[in-house]
């Protein structure tokens, strides 16, 4: 079976030109078989040369040359030659640019071969080993080069018994891989489990001031950077949904971080340590409980306590990548740790790629306001089109690409001339209209005003309003016969918008309409900045967004001679299945909120 090529097939602009790389690093003979394989010509007197200098990701381009300020920049020179990029200097606004897998070796009972993972099984494993054939990674990697991706973490946050001893006597699975990511400059980390000095281990304990515990971890480090000397270092989820973590021993997430980039700070390594966590045992009755609440609440005060190689991650929003967010208030209240903002590529609230939602918009928010590293949770699998819907592909690309050209639809125009190159330009323009408002559209059908999780508890796909509404893992609407929202201020609430200086949320006057219900509960008849109450905003939102649908699968219809018919037809079956879940979420969400409201549609539509 055929692999789709995603955004890159050969550079083939370099087809017999002369190219000089004038550099002795391994990653210029990556260079140069790119060129070699594009029917390029490999000689001193050339028309091109690549150069570089000792360190960075950062390039500048000439008529004639691209000057590197580090090896990788050689590779995203020509890669930016390749998308026609222009002359001057280009460089990155996130140094460390990370993809995330939640990949298994096994094939977990409950969360399958890649947690939240839409696109199939994994492309490092199947059956439980390692796969013999690695050439899809390298494309991968070539793939992830391509949109300026610099780093990679090869397995799940929720580290199993298989996924542990990838520490030990499975290390040497770790090594090939970082072989192959390596050749494009990509950098291997990899997921830990914070107890493994007791399930991989003889020690009776993980406590990170216990100076076995510490010997444990310095050992490991020393004889994995031995066999990976470029190892990146370790990301870990402690102390949340059932991970272990320094809770357990009484310390603190900076006293748990810090141990382990202790033993990594000889090496250079870093630890990514998540601020994903929060109480999943809630009593929905406790109207002081406050998933938003946690991360901030526990990481706010250790500002300044992380070792200088230790990256906090934090979720772009308070809650879990629902389809609208505020930023999280980390990402701003932490000036003297080092932090990485963390997205999710793979869709799981989002259309877990059944939808078209093209997130770069979103993004686009987040990483205005933020610096540091960035990560991103992968989408990819063993698929022939790699992420299951081929326009899922765009979200990938998009990832790294926001941290190099921060415009979404100079992104998303990149990923459709390299994807589809011999493509006429009509297939452009339907692309943009299918894409280009898609998040905003999912939004429309699913939970507009800022409300979130309204979706079926466990695998989180389809309407389920009250689902996880008196569950442990938290509350998310409130909604009763005289309103919706869950109220958030200071004065009558969880005083989470308190948590944003000089905050515009504390207020609905000056609270934005896409987030009111995310920090108010009001009545229906509230009245919007839009002049819309919100009651009829819900009807109004959720019957444009099936049409707006409706119209994306029109679109696709007419480009069915512009594309292969195999990438036709699973893009017109995943608009199909869009079409009849839009169609699901509008009658349940606008049938509850009537029969919780009492209140008609104005236009007189139809409500079951």
């Amino acid at each position: 079976m055929s692999i789709h090529p995603a955004w890159l097939p050969p550079c083939a602009f370099l087809a017999g030109r002369r190219v000089l790389v004038d550099s002795d690093h391994p990653l210029a003979d990556t260079v140069r078989e790119e060129v070699i394989r594009a029917g390029g010509i490999l000689t001193p007197h050339a028309d091109l040369t690549f150069t570089a200098g000792p360190a960075g990701d950062a390039f500048t381009l000439t008529g004639d040359r691209v000057a590197a300020d580090g090896p990788r920049g050689m590779i995203y020179g020509l890669f930016e030659l390749a998308r026609g990029g222009a002359a001057g200097r280009h460089e990155p606004s996130f140094e460390r640019r990370m993809i995330d897998h939640w990949d298994n070796v096994d094939v977990h009972p409950v969360m399958g071969q890649v947690e939240r993972g839409y696109s199939g099984g994994s492309i490092f494993w199947k059956d439980g080993v390692l796969r013999g054939d690695l050439g899809r990674v390298r494309d991968y990697a070539r793939l992830l080069a391509a949109a300026g991706i610099n780093a990679v973490t090869i397995n799940n946050v929720n580290v199993h018994a298989a996924e542990a001893r990838l520490l030990t006597d499975r290390r040497d699975e770790v090594v090939t891989l970082a072989r192959e990511f390596r050749h494009f400059g990509i950098v291997t980390h990899l997921s830990i489990n914070f107890a493994a000095p007791v399930i991989l281990g003889d020690l009776p304990t993980a406590d990170p001031l216990d100076p076995h515990v510490r010997q444990w971890w310095a050992t490991i480090a020393n004889s994995l950077c031995e066999d990976i000397s470029d190892f990146g270092g370790f990301l870990v989820k402690a102390d949340s949904e059932g991970q272990p973590g320094p809770f357990t021993y009484g310390r603190s997430h900076a006293e748990g971080a810090n141990m382990l980039a202790a033993a990594l700070a000889p090496h250079g390594g870093v630890v990514h340590w998540r601020a994903f966590v929060y109480n999943h045992r809630q009593d929905w009755r406790d109207r002081t409980t406050d998933r938003a609440r946690a991360a901030y609440d526990h990481f706010a005060p250790l500002d300044g306590l992380f070792a200088d190689n230790v990256i906090v991650q934090v979720k772009h929003g308070p809650i879990d990548f629902q389809t609208r967010e505020p930023l999280s208030p980390v990402l701003t209240a932490m000036p003297s740790t080092r932090l990485a903002v963390e997205l999710q590529v793979t869709q799981e609230y989002t259309g877990q790629q059944k939808h078209v939602c093209y997130l770069a918009p979103m993004w686009k928010e987040v990483l205005d306001s933020v610096h540091g590293d960035l990560t991103a949770v992968s989408n990819v699998g063993d698929d022939r089109y790699w992420t299951g819907h081929p326009l899922a592909q765009a979200n990938l690309y998009a990832a790294g690409r926001l941290a190099w050209n921060p415009d979404p639809t100079a992104v998303l125009d990149e990923w459709m001339t390299l994807t589809f190159p011999e493509a006429p330009s009509e297939l452009r323009t339907v692309l943009h209209r299918i894409m280009d408002r898609s998040w905003l559209t999912y939004e429309k059908y699913t939970a507009p005003l800022g409300i979130g999780f309204m979706v079926r508890p466990g695998h989180h796909y389809g309407p389920d309003v009250d689902g996880y509404e008196y569950t442990p893992w938290g509350t998310y609407h409130f909604a009763d016969r005289d309103g919706v929202g869950v109220d958030r201020t200071s004065a009558t609430g969880t005083a989470f918008a308190a948590q944003y200086p000089h905050s515009r949320y504390e207020s609905t006057a000056t609270c934005p309409d896409e987030l009111l219900l995310f920090f108010h509960h009001v009545p229906y008849t509230h009245v919007l900045h839009s002049g819309s109450t919100v009651i009829q905003h819900i009807y109004d939102t959720h019957f444009d967004g099936v049409t707006e649908v409706e119209s994306m699968l029109a679109a696709w219809q007419e480009a069915s001679s512009l594309v292969d018919p195999d990438l036709h037809a699973r893009v017109a079956s995943r608009l199909d299945e869009q079409l009849r879940s839009a169609t699901e979420w509008r009658d349940q969400m606008n049938t509850y909120f009537y029969r919780k409201s009492g209140i008609p549609d104005t236009h007189g539509r139809r409500i079951h």
